[in-house]
């Protein structure tokens, strides 16, 4: 059974994980900036000098001990995204309008009502799985299966985030160290882990119970991948034009985002 679970892990951890390389980790971090960052079109750090640089880098708040290895697969992930994944979702994106596409968005986001509802429980958040559950039922139902978010549009009941990489923090365990995957981004220890956690809990993984790499099970993986990419284009480019150096810019802003989301369970 643990065997037969392998699989749907992988997808889970390359398909399914919110924050894959460039989105909603830039997307957050860049959210109360981004009239800054575009609209003066200027270079935040264009006083920074190179030690300062040098300087803020050693102070990081997440140990780097691979960093050699960490950037080479930064630069993989970073050709990846303007060779394959950005026109693939640019042209998705044109394809399909907004409205569209966010009702695909309405039920990935519904199919995670469990893993969500698992872990405002494990956080001892009652009141927040409660809400969560409530919403499931009402977007699986009324909702049309999660296409539309009647809960949030009928009823005003929002989204109470959480996933099992919130979770591990909540219980203190440190991020460990900086790790780049190579398809997925910036990580650790503690959100590997978490990701794995969340990759059990999606009821995507069980759809097909015997045959979860089947093209139907890749393709609805995929498909979300692209689908929630498609929102973001943009992010990534601009974080990269305005730091001196982009690799130390996303780790930062991983970091930052991270620590939001586990400050934000504490509400």
């Amino acid at each position: 059974m643990l065997l037969s679970l392998i699989p749907v892990l992988i997808l889970a951890i390359l398909f399914g994980n919110n924050s894959y390389l460039y989105g909603d980790t830039v997307h957050e971090a860049l959210k109360e900036n981004r009239t800054e960052l575009e609209g003066e079109d200027k270079n935040i750090y264009a006083e920074v000098t190179e030690e300062e640089t040098e300087g803020a880098d050693r102070g990081a708040t997440i140990p780097d001990p691979f960093e050699g290895w960490n950037r080479a697969i930064f630069q993989i992930n970073d050709r990846f995204y303007f060779w394959v994944l950005k026109p693939v979702a640019r042209g998705y994106g044109f394809l399909l309008n907004e409205d569209i596409r966010g009702l695909f968005s309405n039920f990935y986001s519904n199919l995670k009502g469990p893993l969500r509802i698992v872990n405002n429980l494990l956080q001892g958040r009652f009141s927040a799985a409660g809400i969560e559950f409530s919403r499931f039922l009402i977007n699986s139902t009324v909702g049309v299966a999660g296409f539309r978010d009647c809960a949030k549009e009928c009823f005003s009941i929002k989204e109470r985030f959480a996933d099992f990489r919130q979770t591990l923090g909540r219980y203190g365990l440190g991020f460990g160290f900086y790790i780049v995957w190579p398809f997925i981004g910036p990580s650790s220890p503690r959100d590997t882990l978490g990701m794995i956690g969340d990759g059990l809990l999606m009821p995507q993984g069980y759809l097909l119970e015997k045959s979860f790499l089947t093209p139907e099970m890749i393709s609805l993986f995929a498909h979300e991948w692209v689908n929630n990419l498609s929102f973001h284009i943009g992010d990534y480019e601009t974080l990269k034009k305005a730091a001196i150096d982009p690799y130390i810019a996303m780790r930062d802003a991983y970091v930052q985002y991270r620590k939001e989301v586990i400050e934000r369970g504490r509400d």
